[in-house]
């Protein structure tokens, strides 16, 4: 039941990244949803819900990798104990920060409001000067040359097409 409570607890930030704030954004709108009046907003809104379902997979993988290998959860306020390097953890570095991205730039298409664009492009910026500036260096402290290895054959954002093993 802990373990329930924590991953729970784990998920503020995401939801209020990808939930709230958009929903607040969306809510000024009367007009916010695509008519499918083109093969265009068809295509954006079959892609947008694709990339929200993906997202969230992204999201659940990763929230169970880190309470189960980390010995941790996402939140800054629990984070692993352990590194995790295996699953998607192999091709990107942050795979649950470019969930979340997934899930945005899916309701950007759907919902095709600059503003969620805009939340999109902010949340990347502020997360990778944080990765940059605070976690990563953090993470280099805790774990040390494991980290550095890993940061030489994992890219930050854009995943690999081939898994990295450690040696």
């Amino acid at each position: 039941m802990k373990l329930i409570i924590r991953a729970l607890f784990s998920l503020i930030l995401p939801v209020t990244a990808a939930i709230i704030i958009p929903f607040f954004l969306i809510s000024n709108y009367n007009n916010h949803l695509l008519a499918f009046n083109s093969i265009l907003t068809g295509i954006m809104l079959i892609m947008g819900i694709l990339l929200i379902f993906f997202g969230l997979l992204f999201l659940i993988y990763t929230n169970k990798s880190f309470l189960k290998i980390g010995k941790g959860t996402l939140a800054p306020w629990d984070s692993p104990k352990e590194l995790v390097v295996d699953g998607a953890y192999r091709y990107v570095r942050n795979p649950m920060i470019s969930g979340i991205l997934m899930i945005l730039l899916g309701e950007t298409l759907i919902f095709a409001l600059i503003e969620l664009l805009l939340w999109f492009a902010v949340f990347f910026v502020v997360n990778h000067v944080y990765l940059i500036y605070g976690e990563e260096p953090g993470l280099i402290k805790r774990f040390g040359d494991n980290y550095r290895e890993y940061m030489k054959n994992v890219p930050r954002w854009i995943p690999s097409l081939k898994p990295w093993i450690k040696n």
